[in-house]
């Protein structure tokens, strides 16, 4: 089978590196999008265009799949299929259609929830239970296509963003070797989407990380969870500067007051009141153990909360 692929990042690098070890595969032609300065961007970054030029493939530079150029270009190679991971603007239907056998999309959610963007990170914002990736044919609608097949695999306790993408970084490849071997068989019972289950969620930006103390320790504790090292951590403002959070835990105690006090000495770290029930005595706390201030200096939080009381918030004071 002839595959094109439009892939970026090491979603795409590994897939890619699937194709190619694939012996009834044969990559024609690779689209990828320039290096980008965007803070989600430079993490997980192998280059999908570096390897297909290793291996001698046709490759080309896009920021949007849309010149008659590339057109041009995927009409002469002749693909049966085009492969399509991370890649992060839309694809028009005469391209994604042109293959006769369409396009597969690689999506890393549990579709019909959590398309569009950043699907780790929201997930374990939200609690999720599992996460996973889905191999979908594409159609005129973003991440809305028919299933070929979807794997998943449990949430840890403690398990962060980071530990998520390894888990299922390692489906890319297999998923979407087997999801065209499917499609070769002559199969087409895929599985249409519920669309009432649907989600469709945004890039992450700054405002996203803001932490507000609103919020109960068991989700504060996933936000910092899910902001982890190498993503840009979740912030808040405490004397004047910005704080950002690199490790928390939710506390052993309850922690009554107004959110976002800096309250009580817990283990490791320094409580901080946490919760719109707060007032009433009915919540947890967010126990800071280690925080980052802006100049990239790291620190115990005890080191930072010398002295109790005082407030943490959502902008400078």
């Amino acid at each position: 089978m002839r595959v094109a692929m439009f892939g970026y990042q090491t979603w795409g690098h590994r897939t890619l590196q699937a194709l190619l070890e694939a012996p009834d595969l044969e990559v024609v032609l690779v689209v990828t999008h320039p290096k980008s300065d965007h803070a989600y961007e430079r993490i997980w970054s192998d280059s999908v265009a570096e390897l297909a030029v290793a291996h001698g493939v046709p490759m080309l530079e896009r920021a949007r799949p849309d010149d008659d150029e590339l057109f041009t270009q995927l009409k002469e190679a002749e693909p049966d299929v085009i492969v399509a991971t991370n890649w992060r603007t839309w694809i028009p239907p005469h391209i994604f259609s042109l293959p006769r056998h369409g396009t597969l999309n690689i999506h890393d959610s549990l579709l019909p929830k959590y398309a569009g963007f950043s699907p780790l990170i929201w997930a374990l914002l939200n609690g999720e239970p599992e996460v996973g990736v889905t191999a979908h044919m594409m159609d005129d609608t973003l991440d809305a296509g028919d299933i070929v097949l979807q794997w998943s695999v449990p949430v840890g306790e403690r398990d962060t963003t980071v530990d998520l993408f390894h888990k299922t970084l390692d489906m890319f490849g297999p998923i979407t070797v087997e999801g065209l071997r499917l499609i070769a068989s002559g199969r087409t019972d895929w599985t249409p989407q519920d669309r009432t289950q649907a989600s469709f969620f945004h890039k992450r930006a700054d405002e996203d990380l803001r932490i507000d103390w609103t919020w109960t320790a068991e989700e504060l504790d996933r936000l910092v969870r899910a902001q982890c090292d190498p993503y840009p951590n979740a912030y808040t403002y405490y004397k004047g500067r910005r704080i950002r959070v690199v490790k928390a835990s939710v506390s052993q105690a309850v922690y009554g007051g107004t959110p976002g006090r800096v309250f009580y000495r817990e283990g490791d770290g320094v409580a901080i009141v946490a919760g719109a029930e707060a007032r009433r005595g009915k919540s947890k706390g967010l126990v800071i153990e280690r925080v980052r201030l802006d100049d990239g200096t790291e620190l115990a939080a005890t080191d930072l909360f010398r002295t109790m009381g005082g407030y943490l918030g959502h902008f400078p004071s």
